[in-house]
């Protein structure tokens, strides 16, 4: 569970027991300096074990071959803390310190711990989001742990975000004020307006309420209908291990003494364990690490490993309330699954062999289980359990479904039981298995760009758990010990038997509440008269209690309206001029194959080729763009006349890492009112197989049999598998859907990418899914045959990218050709008679959605890519997010998230807030913004910050395979990279002030403006918002809704 973005890293400052630990010690035996560096991995460069360096001992060392890297594991001595490093040839490198935090209940402290993780000014995380070159910083409260990593390729960087982040776990201020911001309190909805007179106490800016940026952000998380059901099942078959994120009906039962007996508890480097990876020397991170872990002493820690209820007296039923779907049909809206404990996690090969097993069970449209069970009709979406789950001590395996009819959920489990036997009597097929390993090979020869934070966050779970890091690095020796158990028959068969042909299970069920939300609403409200009360009792009467409740909510404005000018000279800094004025080019060639011109990455690419193309689509009329994404899905579903979709999906694993179709768009570099879209392909295999990946890819396109007796009904289970994840995946990045439908009315392209991913896709995709089985979907399908003449051709409008190593430039070349002649030469697209229905207008729109906080957005217009202000408005948006927004919407408003973006390629600039309690507040923030920058007097430091931030972005480490794809894809080619580079570099203070008085303050009146949220008195037509209901229709074709000052979202 990640719930927050931090990271950081600075030199000590303040008040505190000197660092002496960088003195030698008689105790410590010195690594010898005879050891040369002939390679980063290679294990004659490292001590042997037993020795010692900075207060560390090597207790080994292991050199993985396969995943070119060695990992040396070693001991803190005064402390025990325990310390992996993983060297690799990769200049991206990582750094995390981790502490084992079980929650002791519900109220989140250590979610609220991890927030207020300060030392030794406020925020240090936050405030070293623009002093560093960092590509990665955040921090993660997982259920039983609690982990802070960063990636940086700057070796400065690394240094100075590795010091924060040791002085800020071990050593934070943890002052009160900073507890009653991040975690709760009571006080007034705005205390703003009553400090400037605009409000008073007995309105609605005096009304007290619960208040608290972690407990703003888990009501968010609660209102997400998928979380709710997984936190509500873990509490059931894991009840030793409480809500670490936090219920908000408990988190204001967190008191500042709890906050700090538990950091003193648990956050201590006996409790750690700490993990780097990269390029850079051991012994430089020893120093630093140890200097800091020599100034504690050895505790006895809380590293107890919880285990989940016994089953053995099963089955076990339990049933609980949750929220109703609008988006689903009223008779769908069941959640249940059925859950079986497995063995002990730490058995690496078990637990490998447990989710090859899982994988065939369940991944795929070919699987068993979905055959059985969505594909039965059963329900059209896995519940969020599904799955095998080996990040405990003992594993789990559970399969379940999300919109269930009521009727039908005990025949979920009757399905599951029956096709798990069925399977287990027919046995597994071995080509499947060969497919699955297959993919192994794939991703282990894949270069991504963070192979290291990848590795941190699959070891991590189970190094806090028992399980030995080193056995779960042993790749190849563990693929090898499978494939000498599954030589003979019975070996899958014989564990599934074993654990999951039984009845010791839990079936988990949530059944629909229509009232769930109100009953939520009036919790809390009885929950807030009692704290009320209780302050009443405390102070006196109601009166004083109001009062100081008051007073104290002026004092944390103070400050933190003092923390924007607080001095950050102790926090180190990287400095723009460390940043290359010249950026690393690399090398691209392009060629062309008949019309179709082709761009070539030659790299090295460990014996993989990577595949890319975009056929552009001119003139397509909107009914036929609406029903894009439902294309892309059904080709990848529906199969076709000679082959099921389950045969190619096994010829996918067997031959390729994966095929991808989806839906393309871009805005023209040097002008924003044009705009480009076609569909995207993508794949990529060993070299030797990519005529097969090219045959499959084409199979997929011409020949998806969309006529079949199955098509229409598999197409409904794709559109109500959709409809019923929508509302959660509104929940989980509500401020992307508002920035969406914000930009929609200003471009051609904001209107092309909401139409495709955007809300009103949402409604689309529900209306469709909510059409009876009278109507059918015939003239659906019509429009998806249509997409399929047209999908691809050989023509001009089709362009390709190849990635691969020179050595297969001739053979790709020729695949490639073969491929192209495949193809139909032309194709034409259809006229529509269809009027477009989504004629998006730039106004302030307002979504009512049944979640306890809002999401918003308001979004302008600006400028092409090429343009010379480009530039600054990416400045500017650092600046407001830093120096103003994050300040005004997360410290002040309690908002868990807020800021402003700069969209380059789009030529749009923006503001949004995500899980607000307080949107108004926000809104006027936004709005003031552009007026707030040009008065500002900006420092050559804030300007520094902002480049320090944009550039983390700009160079960013890449994947090969996605080296040159800037400019296939959006036709920025590298002069005009070359020239924003300089741009961005060279930006001044009167630039900033320049854009922001031309494009925010006098483009301001033009802006749109999207909320997501409840409806309160403040949304009415006559204060100027359009109303859009969102919720599931009976038809496409349903009527406006009846309400004089609102409409249905109908496409």
């Amino acid at each position: 569970m990640m719930l927050r973005v931090p990271s950081a890293s600075w030199s000590r400052c303040g008040s505190r027991l000197p660092n002496v630990a960088g003195l030698k010690r008689s105790h410590s035996k010195q690594w010898p300096l005879r050891r040369t560096y002939a390679s980063i991995t290679d294990l004659s460069n490292f001590p042997e074990p037993g020795e010692q360096l900075h207060g560390f001992t090597l207790k080994r060392s292991k050199h993985v071959p396969e995943l070119q890297l060695t990992a040396l594991h070693l001991q803190h001595e005064k402390t025990g803390a325990e310390y992996i490093h993983v060297a690799r040839d990769d200049k991206n490198n990582v750094f995390s310190i981790g502490f084992k935090t079980n929650p002791p209940d519900d109220t989140g402290v250590p979610h609220i711990l991890e927030h207020t993780t300060l030392y030794p000014i406020r925020d240090p995380f936050f405030k070293m989001l623009p002093r560093s070159l960092s590509n990665f910083m955040n921090a993660f409260t997982s259920s039983d742990h609690t982990t802070y990593p960063f990636a940086t390729t700057n070796r400065k960087d690394f240094n100075n975000l590795m010091s924060v982040y040791l002085d800020a776990t071990l050593h934070p201020l943890l002052q009160e004020n900073d507890f009653t911001q991040e975690g709760w309190r009571i006080g007034p909805e705005n205390p703003t307006a009553l400090v400037s007179g605009e409000g008073k106490p007995d309105d609605a800016d005096g009304k007290l309420v619960f208040k608290g940026v972690v407990y703003n952000e888990m009501k968010g998380q609660m209102s997400d209908a998928s979380y709710l059901y997984y936190i509500k099942f873990q509490d059931h078959i894991f009840p030793d291990i409480n809500n670490s994120g936090g219920d908000p009906q408990r988190m204001t039962d967190l008191t500042y003494e709890h906050l700090k007996q538990f950091h003193a508890k648990n956050y201590h480097p006996s409790n750690a364990k700490l993990f780097t990876y990269g390029d850079m020397p051991l012994t430089d991170h020893l120093k630093e690490i140890g200097s800091q872990l020599d100034l504690f002493q050895k505790i006895q820690a809380d590293k107890a490993v919880k285990t989940p209820i016994s089953l053995d007296g099963g089955p076990h039923h339990i049933t609980v309330k949750g929220p109703t779907d609008p988006l689903v049909d009223k008779d769908m809206q069941y959640k249940t699954s059925t859950s079986w404990l497995m063995g002990d996690t730490s058995d690496i090969l078990e637990t490998f062999s447990l989710g090859i097993m899982s994988s065939l069970l369940l991944d795929g449209y070919g699987s068993p289980l979905y055959r059985g069970l969505i594909e039965a009709g059963l329900g059209p979406n896995w519940s969020p359990n599904t799955g095998y789950d080996s990040a405990g001590k003992t594993g789990m395996f559970s399969v379940g479904l999300t919109g269930v009819k009521a009727a039908d959920v005990p025949r979920v489990k009757e399905a599951i039981m029956t096709t798990l036997q069925d399977i287990h009597d027919t046995g597994f097929d071995r080509g499947k298995v060969d497919g699955l390993l297959h993919q192994l090979e794939l991703s282990l020869k894949h270069k991504t760009a963070n192979f290291g934070m990848g590795l941190m966050q699959r070891l991590q779970p189970g190094w806090f758990n028992g399980v030995d890091p080193f056995d779960a690095l042993a790749w190849d020796d563990t693929v090898s010990a499978f494939k000498e158990r599954f030589s003979p028959k019975g070996y899958l068969e014989g564990l599934l038997g074993k654990y999951l042909l039984n009845d010791r299970t839990l079936t988990f069920t949530m059944e629909p509440s229509p009232t769930y939300g109100d009953d939520l609403a009036a919790e809390e409200i009885t929950r807030l008269a009692g704290k009320i009360s209780e302050a009443s009792e405390s102070a006196g009467g109601e009166e004083k209690a109001r009062e100081k409740l008051e007073a104290r909510e002026l004092e944390l404005l103070g400050v933190q309206e003092n923390a924007r000018s607080q001095d950050l000279s102790c926090l180190p800094t990287v400095h723009v001029k460390d940043i290359p004025r010249q950026s690393e080019t690399k090398a691209v060639r392009h060629s062309t194959l008949g019309q179709v011109k082709v761009q070539w990455r030659e790299a090295s690419t460990n014996g993989l080729t990577y595949f890319r193309a975009i056929n552009t689509l001119a003139g397509l009329p909107e009914d036929l763009r609406m029903l894009i994404p439902l294309f892309t899905d059904s080709v990848m579903r529906l199969g076709t006349k000679e082959k099921s979709m389950e045969q190619l999906e096994d010829l996918i694993k067997l031959k390729t890492g994966g095929i991808r179709v989806s839906y393309h768009s871009s805005a023209d570099p040097t002008d924003i009112q044009i705009s480009r879209e076609g569909l995207s392909f993508s794949g990529y295999s060993l070299d030797q197989n990519m005529p097969a990946m090219y045959e499959l890819l084409r199979t997929i396109l011409q020949e998806t049999n969309f006529d079949g007796p199955e098509a229409e009904s598999k197409i409904r289970q794709l559109l109500q598998g959709d409809a019923s994840g929508a509302l959660n995946a509104v929940a989980s990045s509500g401020h992307s859907y508002a920035r969406r439908f914000a930009e929609a009315g200003l471009t051609p392209l904001g209107s092309l990418n909401e139409q495709i991913g955007g809300l009103t896709q949402v409604q689309h995709t529900g209306a469709l899914a909510a059409r009876s089985a009278t109507e059918g979907l015939g003239d659906v399908i019509a429009k998806l045959k249509a997409i399929q003449q047209f999908a691809i051709s050989n023509s001009l409008a089709l362009r390709t990218a190849l990635t691969c190593g020179s050595e297969s430039t001739s053979a790709n070349e020729a695949a490639l050709q073969n491929f192209l002649s495949t193809l139909p030469s032309s194709t034409s697209i259809p006229s529509s008679k269809a009027q477009p229905t989504s004629l998006f207008r730039n106004t302030n729109t307002f979504f009512p959605l049944p979640y306890q906080v809002y999401y918003s957005a308001l979004a302008l217009k600006t400028v092409p890519y090429s343009h010379p202000s480009g530039a600054p408005l990416q400045i500017l948006s650092q600046l407001l997010t830093h120096k103003h927004l994050h300040h005004e919407i997360r410290e002040k408003g309690g908002a868990y998230g807020g800021g402003a973006y700069a969209r380059g390629l789009s030529g749009l600039f923006g503001f949004y807030s995500y899980r607000d309690p307080n949107p108004q507040n926000t809104i006027n923030i936004m709005q003031d913004a552009g007026r707030w920058a040009c008065d500002r007097e900006w420092t050559e430091q804030d300007l520094e910050e902002a480049k320090l931030s944009v550039f983390q972005g700009v160079d960013a480490p890449e994947s090969v395979s996605e080296e040159g794809m800037t400019k296939f894809v959006s036709g920025v080619n590298e002069d005009m990279e070359q020239r924003k580079r300089e741009q961005l570099l060279d930006v001044r203070k009167e630039d900033v002030r320049e854009v922001a008085q031309k494009y925010i303050v006098e483009g301001m009146q033009r802006a749109s403006l999207t909320v997501l949220g409840e409806k309160n008195d403040w949304i009415n037509e006559k204060s100027g918002w359009t109303i859009k209901n969102l919720e599931m229709m009976q038809a496409a074709g349903a009527a406006v809704d009846s309400d004089t000052d609102s409409t249905n979202l109908v496409v």
